[in-house]
């Protein structure tokens, strides 16, 4: 068969030639206007042309958005109160509003879909994100609910009101409807153009990341906070995305990592369930979350590099947003909050900077002593932070996924200057570092976990002096266990940046020897504190301070390994260095003679004991009655006492002392405790056997409580306890 041959045609006035070298079919309108209407081929005048960008959507019928649970966790009791809303009377605006991940689509979506399905109500979704995505969807709603093309190009080219529009086709419309209008995080987009209204005929519903605007407290608005989810729900988020890679209880431990976050965990689900080349299980995914958190959850978003779909980039929206309103500073806000852990921060630990004590001005962009409040207050409003109080305090609590994520873009170049800022504010919010507190510190529990946070980000001198500072306040609250495990882990990275050598690594070691001490492990604690002392000595010199100290931490470790010569040698060395170097009247050496009470009466030495017991004296002289040295000098003469078997004399001591301990560190503290013991072992040694065991009952059962049942105090009061009764039972 030939080719088709040539075709030609001419055509004159209205009409039209269609050459086509094969089969064809060919459909044709046509429209007549009268004369004088112009050119067919010229432009017609249709009004102007919507603004660059203004795309009318695909859709405002179906939900145009990212990933969305295939089971919506948790949210029962707020989907209750949007699900009454909806098939109510109408007329209400509802606002979900939180940080961003939070799931605030995830339940917009939910509720659409329910009021479309199950309510029959016409489903409307506008993204509120930008103007021009905003106005191009309202006007598709407007086309949806039968405004015209005429009224649409009018409204679009700037000649008709396209707000009242809108409002008066939803207003109009035959059927009752939900509107959603999503990613509305800046209000002012709907304020305005008058976006925001309501209707006798639908509900609006808002999800947005701005909190407190005032545009949410008109009439007939109600605002709905969206957090994370609790952690059952959240395991379970995963379990439904990736059944088949581990056990609920792993599953857990993920969410638990990541802060139950729904964002991170629909990527983290996502990212378990579409592995190709390997094939990793909760607690795999797990161990590799500890590398870089941020980096490997976002590879869970497959096939959208959207910022709103990644923990990396989400925050940066808002970041974004309030440098556009005058706030670049929020920034630098949030990255010197990064620095610190996803705990409470009290907002007294930032009043140095709002003080100009802390000059921030250096970082980039520049925080000013008067930007701090308004830094916060645009954090707070965008839901990047929260407002908590804890202990008393007003804090602020940043999710720990964003500080991850905000902290990894922190430019190279401003690491250290934040970590020394923050360091330096830390500094000048912890308590006093005392080695003999006058009483037990308080306040310090919330900066605890922002130290640790800060020496694991920007390890360094002054982190690592803050962690032993931390460690010894600790301690000194009776907390023994948390002072041990951050005493180790400041001496490990003081050792890794500053060397064995360091004065701050030999006071972590110090800090971990005493409160091996108070746990009773007395061998581990003599090694420490004697492998101390020798590095001391040769750093610092024999008489320094912290080398006596020393000397009087391995005294009282061999006194409890029962080595009591030695242990008189060694605290005998601290005090007479401390009465040399420090003063007779030192808290240091009033201290360390304090101690040496309940050493003395061990060999025997009763009237060494009764010389050194003019310490007593000095305290009351010297400090207050109430100052912790002096509970603890009546507290060493009576277990001395006690020891001597000079019961009557040690019974009005221990009570002042119980009385005393009880009054200054409470009745949990552990040295509280040991005041109880010594009442109950002078109450046995009087014979007063009934008292003796109802004291000894309540020391168990509270040492217990504050020790845990396999301390070895614990144990030992129990076989104590089996003795004293059979003895009481023995009484005639």
């Amino acid at each position: 068969m030939s080719g088709p041959g040539p075709i030609d045609g001419r055509a004159s006035g209205q009409g039209r030639v269609f050459q086509t070298g094969g089969d064809q079919y060919i459909q044709e309108h046509h429209h007549h206007y009268g004369a004088g209407t112009g050119s067919l081929l010229a432009p017609q005048p249709v009004g102007p042309r919507p603004p660059q960008g203004a795309t009318v959507p695909d859709s405002v019928r179906v939900p145009l958005v990212g990933r969305t649970p295939g089971i919506l966790r948790d949210r029962a009791d707020l989907m209750e109160r949007l699900r009454a809303a909806v098939t109510g009377p109408g007329g209400d605006v509802h606002v979900l509003h939180g940080l961003g991940g939070c799931g605030k689509t995830a339940v917009a979506h939910a509720l659409f879909t329910e009021a479309v399905r199950d309510h029959g109500r016409i489903g409307l979704w506008v993204n509120a994100s930008e103007r021009i995505s905003l106005r191009a969807g309202m006007l598709a709603v407007a086309g949806d609910r039968g405004a015209t093309t005429g009224e649409l190009a009018a409204a679009a080219g700037g000649q008709r009101a396209a707000a009242d529009l809108v409002w008066h086709y939803l207003d109009h419309s035959a059927q009752r409807w939900l509107l959603v209008l999503d990613n509305a995080d800046d209000p002012t987009v709907l304020e305005e153009g008058g976006w925001l209204r309501t209707s006798p005929l639908g509900t609006v519903l808002v999800t947005t990341r701005h909190a407190t605007s005032p545009l949410w407290r008109g009439t007939g608005s109600a605002r709905h906070p969206v957090g994370v989810l609790p952690e059952a729900d959240a395991a379970q988020v995963l379990c439904d995305l990736a059944p088949d890679a581990g056990t609920v209880e792993s599953a857990q431990k993920v969410a638990r990592r990541l802060g139950c976050l729904p964002l991170a965990l629909t990527l983290a689900g996502s990212h378990l369930s579409h592995q190709l080349l390997e094939s990793w299980s909760m607690d795999e995914y797990d161990r590799k979350l500890s590398e870089d958190s941020t980096a490997l959850v976002d590879q869970g978003a497959v096939g959208s590099g959207q910022s709103r779909h990644l923990v990396g980039r989400t925050w940066q929206l808002s970041l974004d947003a309030l440098a556009g309103q005058g706030l670049p500073e929020a920034t630098t806000l949030l990255r010197l909050l990064s620095c610190w852990a996803a705990d409470p921060v009290p907002l007294s630990l930032l009043m140095p900077v709002a003080r100009e004590e802390v000059d921030l001005g250096h970082l980039d962009p520049p925080l000013a002593a008067d930007r701090v409040e308004p830094a916060l207050r645009g954090l707070l409003d965008h839901s990047l932070i929260g407002m908590v109080e804890t202990d008393g305090r007003r804090c602020v609590q940043v999710h720990g996924v964003l500080l991850d994520s905000v902290a990894v873009g922190v430019p190279e170049e401003q690491r250290a200057a934040l970590a020394e800022a923050a360091g330096r504010l830390l500094e000048a919010a912890l308590p006093p570092d005392e080695a003999v507190p006058a009483d037990t510190p308080t306040g310090w529990e919330l900066f605890a976990p922002h130290v640790s946070r800060l020496l694991q980000a920007a390890p360094g001198e002054l982190p690592a002096r803050l962690a032993v500072r931390a460690a010894r306040l600790m301690h000194h609250a009776g907390n023994f266990p948390g002072a041990l495990k951050q005493a180790r882990y400041a001496a490990g990275s003081a050792e890794l940046c500053l060397g064995k050598e360091n004065s701050v690594y030999l006071s972590a070691r110090d800090a971990e020897g005493w409160a091996l001490h108070y746990l009773a492990r007395f061998s581990d604690a003599e090694a420490v504190h004697r492998q101390t002392l020798a590095a001391r000595k040769r750093v610092l010199g024999p008489d320094h301070p912290e080398t006596l100290r020393s000397h009087l931490g391995l005294g009282l470790s061999l006194n409890l390994l029962g080595r009591h010569e030695e242990a008189v040698q060694s605290v005998r060395r601290a005090i007479d260095g401390q009465r040399r170097v420090l003063g007779a009247g030192a808290l240091e050496t009033l201290f360390s003679r304090a101690l040496i009470l309940e050493i003395l009466p061990e060999l025997g030495r009763s009237t060494e004991f009764d010389e050194a017991a003019q310490v007593t004296e000095d305290c009351d002289h010297f400090l207050q009655p109430d100052h912790l040295t002096t509970v603890l000098t009546y507290h060493c003469y009576g277990e001395g006492l006690r020891i001597l078997g000079r019961y009557a004399e040690a019974e009005s001591v221990a009570r002042r002392v119980l009385a005393d301990r009880t009054s200054r560190q409470g009745r949990e503290h552990p040295l509280t405790l040991a005041a109880l013991s010594l009442t109950a072992r002078v109450a046995h040694g009087l014979g007063k056997l009934n008292e003796a065991v109802a004291a000894l009952h309540e020391l168990i059962e509270r040492r217990e409580r504050v020790l845990g049942p396999e301390h070895p105090f614990v144990v030992e009061g129990r076989e104590w306890l089996t003795a004293w009764q059979a003895e009481a039972g023995a009484q005639p």
